[in-house]
């Protein structure tokens, strides 16, 4: 398994704040899925990020979330 790193930015169709963040996961080596890294990062990051700053009144749906892959690539550090 490989380590990578992926620097994101993550936008609510509502919401007016951004996420701007960096993300790391394991798999596989070889080619980086984009779609499926998109969706991993909305579970795993985005949802609480934006549920945090809505409060308890607001439920955050994924499909509003939009995120920017910006980069990614294997990590070593």
């Amino acid at each position: 398994m490989t380590l990578y790193i992926a620097q994101f930015t993550a936008k609510h169709r509502i919401i007016q704040i951004e996420e701007n963040s960096i993300f790391t996961w394991r798999q596989e080596s070889g080619e980086i899925d984009t779609a499926l890294l998109e969706d991993k990062i909305k579970r795993e990051s985005s949802i609480h990020f934006f549920s945090m700053v809505a409060g308890n009144n607001y439920p955050v749906d994924p499909d509003d979330i939009s995120i920017t892959i910006w980069r990614a690539e294997p990590f070593s550090g």
